[in-house]
């Protein structure tokens, strides 16, 4: 337990606490203009803490601090901090990666657009987070349509000239920039039109195009005019849909919160140029007992701490903490004045309380669908409790899979479900070391063996043992699973095979299967779980075979070693990446020089 003692060695400075836990793991990072005044807080009067707060400083073992020259800086050290660790008590934005960007090669001579998950420093463009994958596949598809510009990953220095342009050509959704059908100022000019159409600043990319057109015109280049006026057309279809929702005709995002039973939801919209032209739900959960400010606060730092895109104004329905530091913040990050409103009245409050009503009608519609989905798990564990004869309800359930190819690289996996949802953090994947060859039987007897074992011994990661376990197979892989259980004398936990052929469920001293309806909740868990071990260790497997197939490549290339494999797979983002690279790329890789370079180029191309 944390001394409070200590704190008088505080400073009173801005800064950055990090507490700290008895496993020296961070398990909350905030930001003070004070930092003894602020964590002291903490200790004083324990009984006015909220529920969440008491629970956290309970397992403060340490605290840190971090003193910087501002409160701005602070709050960026912050949001860095909370972005990279992920404390247990700070309220968190679900991982980025969940999130689509939508990325434009601006480091490529003849620019893309692609989607990832993964925001990179490699100088292209990005715009996201997109929540709402169906919005981001929209304004895709709007792109493909408007601006004829490639699709294909190829690397266009190794294209032959006498290559026959691919489909996207003859059905204009491509200009061949690969046989030189296009010049680069030309495809420059509409990726940049693509930039504009995803800024939101579409009026002004038609009013360009327009300029464009008519200058076209005038100089009797009447294919290229013809070519920007189905452009325009195109993008005032799409205007004609955006709503006109403010008389400013400025970059606004618009926030509002709902919070419902454990789950908030955080609202925001999107205008440009005064148009509505996206927006986007963002649902937070865990914030019981937090203040709807805190939540606010914690919200607005995280969302524009990794935005690529700043408005001139933000308006947020209600108020949050450190206002004047956020616009301070974000003002230095846009490199022009940014306003954080909380209006009172007027048409940015009519714009604030529209946004709520989305929350609220959002959240409803999540909130409705939770509970539904939930009445459904209820209903899919009453079911297999009474067809499996259980005095409990099956809560935990894990479900083993073995992978393999012909007996070689095999694998199992573990997955665990409670109360009919997947618990991901409790998933295991294990590799095969005593079965030699392809031998699903012994291969299971081995991995509940190591499975339980490590329950038996205390191993924190395995300590809590299932109500059902699951066997991907039939009566065979059930006999080997129900072996290794005794050994251990595990013997009391209810294993069930399933067989894919005809959904059969198998049971130890039953000869006869368990057949359940063909409509029953019951059955479709079952099959959830087992499709989920099957997916998991088929992507280990996967992944187990990559690598090996990846080094045996490298490896077979003179001059590769250990050190450049790995520079090479790191810089250029594996082998695909590695096969696509120019000389140029591959020579510029640490490590790498000119001959290295030349052999794996060859290699590649022979």
């Amino acid at each position: 337990m944390f001394n409070p003692e200590r704190l008088a060695d505080f400073p009173e400075k801005p800064g950055v606490y990090i507490m700290k836990d008895k496993r020296n793991r961070i398990i909350y990072v905030g930001k003070a203009v004070s930092l003894k005044h602020r964590v002291r807080s903490y200790f004083q009067s324990q009984k006015n803490l909220p529920v969440k707060v008491a629970s956290m400083v309970s397992k403060i073992e340490d605290i840190e601090y971090i003193v910087t020259d501002s409160e701005v800086e602070a709050l960026i050290l912050e949001c860095n901090l909370i972005k990279f660790h992920k404390p247990r008590y700070n309220i968190l934005l679900r991982d980025d990666k969940q999130y689509p960007y939508i990325r434009i090669t601006l480091n490529e001579r003849f620019p893309r657009i692609e989607v990832v998950r993964t925001v990179k420093k490699d100088g292209a463009r990005y715009f996201g987070p997109y929540a709402n994958a169906g919005a981001m596949r929209e304004a895709i598809d709007v792109i493909n349509k408007i601006f004829p510009i490639r699709s294909c990953k190829k690397d266009l220095s190794e294209v032959p000239i006498d290559e026959r342009p691919c489909l996207n050509y003859h059905i204009k959704r491509c200009l061949a920039p690969c046989q030189g059908f296009v010049k680069d100022e030309e495809y420059n000019e509409m990726i940049n039109n693509i930039i504009m159409f995803l800024e939101g600043k579409r009026e002004t990319l038609v009013k360009q195009l327009k300029d464009r057109m008519q200058e076209a015109a005038e100089k009797l280049d009447f294919e290229r005019a013809a070519v920007l006026r189905n452009q325009i057309s195109a993008l005032e279809k799409v205007l004609e849909k955006q709503k006109v929702v403010s008389t400013d005709m400025i970059d606004q995002d618009i926030i509002a919160m709902a919070r419902g039973s454990g789950i908030v939801c955080i609202q925001v919209f999107f205008i440009r140029e005064g148009k509505l032209i996206s927006r986007e739900p963002f649902i937070l959960n865990n914030t019981d007992d937090i203040e709807r400010q805190e939540i606010l606060t914690s919200f607005v730092k995280q969302f524009y701490n990794n935005a690529h895109f700043i408005p001139k104004e933000i308006i947020i329905d209600e108020d949050i903490d450190d206002r004047d530091t956020i616009e301070e913040w974000l003002s230095r990050k846009k490199g022009q004045k940014v306003y954080v409103l909380i209006p009172k009245r007027g048409e940015k409050k009519k714009l604030a309380q529209m946004v709520a009503e989305n929350a609220r009608a959002y959240l409803e519609q999540v909130e409705s669908r939770e509970e539904r989905e939930r009445i459904r798990n209820l209903q899919a564990l009453e079911e297999l409790k009474k067809f499996l004869n259980l005095k409990e309800l099956p809560q935990r359930i894990e479900a083993f899979d073995i992978s393999n190819t012909q007996g070689t690289e095999s694998v199992a996996s573990m997955v665990v479900f409670e109360d009919a949802q997947p618990k991901k953090e409790d998933y295991r994947k294990f590799k095969i070391k005593t079965v030699e060859g392809p031998n699903d039987f012994e291969s299971m007897k081995e991995v509940i063996s190591r499975r339980f074992k490590r329950a038996l011994s205390g191993d924190r990661k395995f300590q809590k043992l299932p109500d059902l376990l699951l066997i991907d197979g039939g009566k065979g892989q059930l006999k080997y699973a129900r072996e290794a259980l005794k050994e251990l004398g595990l013997s009391h936990i209810l294993t069930i095979a399933l067989a894919e052929e005809y959904e059969h469920i198998f049971v130890e001293g039953r000869d006869d299967p368990i057949v359940l309806p063909e409509n029953s909740e019951a059955l479709f868990l079952v099959q959830r779980v087992r499709d989920e071990a099957h997916r998991f260790a088929l992507s280990f497997h996967r992944s187990l075979r990559s690598k090996r197939n990846l080094r045996s490549v490298l490896d077979d290339i003179p001059g590769i070693g250990k050190a450049r494999r790995l520079a090479l797979l790191k810089t250029l983002g594996g082998l695909e990446g590695i096969k696509r690279a120019t000389l140029e790329e591959l020579a510029a890789v640490p490590g790498m020089n000119r001959k290295a370079a030349q052999a794996v180029h060859e290699y590649f191309r022979k």
